[in-house]
């Protein structure tokens, strides 16, 4: 079913456009359906705070036709924010305080940029360390992606992500390592995430903290990883969620700042561009060079980006969805039903894994 715009945030009406089914709440009033509610404590800066809720909203809301969608958007005051940033927040997200008080089903975390190596010195870790706990004993599910899967690892299970010698980044091919979890029923046993990380938690450190790994790559390891009891905490490392064109922009925001001399030349994203593009952008690079001010050719090259990602992302967010729908309680405060085990939601896994 789809998503209902309770409120008159604008990523409602750019998904419109993409015709991506949205209900207005009246609409939404004459259907006799289940509700689920999934709050998107949204981290990321101003300039990718709009386009993250649209990534998101959009899988939620293609992801599982059982109920109608509220995603409840909010996200840290200890964030800094632009004034133009700040007033959407104002605008459209609600409190933490707020969500709590409501209660949701299922729980996703972006990801946030970090200026420490160790993330605990970060403004937001106190903050988010609370959404965490609190998620943890009243929400059935919480979907952590990238920076948040770091927090929670380090957090909770003393695992410290580390620091590689070159950034993960591009589009990686994984495969899925445990394939009777529902999350990855009937996806591919091998499929596409983007990732952009330059920090890595490997798999001997999910397993060290009792976690199951579920899909990994040979080149950008662990991207999908389950919390001992199988639902809990839901891992992500890579970003399923990206846009075709997402690689793109940060690829573009490198190479402006390059051409400033703010940063040195960006690589290519591994398995992004084609021989086409990667012509393109050298000759983009040597006409710099030269002292040329050439503008950046991003509509020669959006006709050669693949998206070769999407599909298996809207199919594990189905699952996860699924998952939750199906061990969540009537009352969102209560997040296990009468008769499942909340250290085996699934029928999985025991405590101890």
């Amino acid at each position: 079913m789809p998503l209902v715009a309770h409120n008159d945030l604008p990523a409602f009406e750019r998904l419109r456009k993409e015709r991506v089914t949205v209900l207005t709440r009246e609409r939404a009033a004459n259907q006799v359906i289940r509700e689920l509610h999934v709050g998107l404590l949204n981290m990321m800066p101003d300039a990718a705070l709009e386009a993250t809720e649209r990534q998101f909203f959009r899988l939620v809301g293609e992801s599982n036709p059982i109920a109608q969608f509220y995603v409840h958007p909010f996200t840290i005051p200890a964030l800094p924010r632009g004034e133009a940033g700040q007033a959407h927040i104002d605008r459209y997200y609600e409190s933490f305080d707020a969500i709590r008080e409501q209660g949701l089903d299922a729980l996703i975390i972006t990801g946030a940029n970090v200026t420490h190596a160790d993330l605990s010195e970060e403004p937001f870790w106190n903050p988010l360390i609370e959404v965490i706990d609190w998620a943890w004993g009243n929400v059935t599910s919480t979907l952590c992606s990238c920076l948040a899967t770091h927090a929670v690892m380090q957090f909770r299970h003393g695992q410290k992500r580390v620091k590689q010698p070159k950034k993960i980044w591009g589009v990686f091919e994984h495969r899925v390592t445990e394939p009777r979890h529902p999350l990855v029923a009937d996806v591919n046993t091998r499929f596409d995430v983007p990732h952009s990380r330059w920090n890595d938690v490997s798999r001997a450190q999910f397993e060290q903290a009792g976690l199951h790994v579920l899909a990994e790559s040979e080149a950008a390891g662990v991207h999908l990883a389950v919390s001992a009891d199988g639902l809990r905490t839901v891992f992500f490392q890579g970003h399923p969620e990206y846009d075709t064109v997402s690689l793109l922009k940060e690829y573009k925001r490198d190479a402006l700042l390059a051409a400033q001399g703010r940063l040195s030349r960006p690589p290519f994203p591994e398995n992004y561009f084609d021989d086409f593009s990667r012509a393109v952008l050298n000759e983009y690079s040597a006409r710099l060079d030269a002292g040329e001010k050439p503008e950046f050719p991003e509509p020669l090259l959006l006709p050669h980006l693949d998206n070769t990602w999407h599909d298996t992302a809207e199919a594990v967010v189905g699952n996860w969805i699924g998952c939750v729908y199906q061990v969540t309680h009537s009352d969102r405060k209560q997040p296990f039903m009468d008769g499942i085990d909340p250290d085996n939601p699934l029928g999985l896994y025991g405590k101890d894994g």
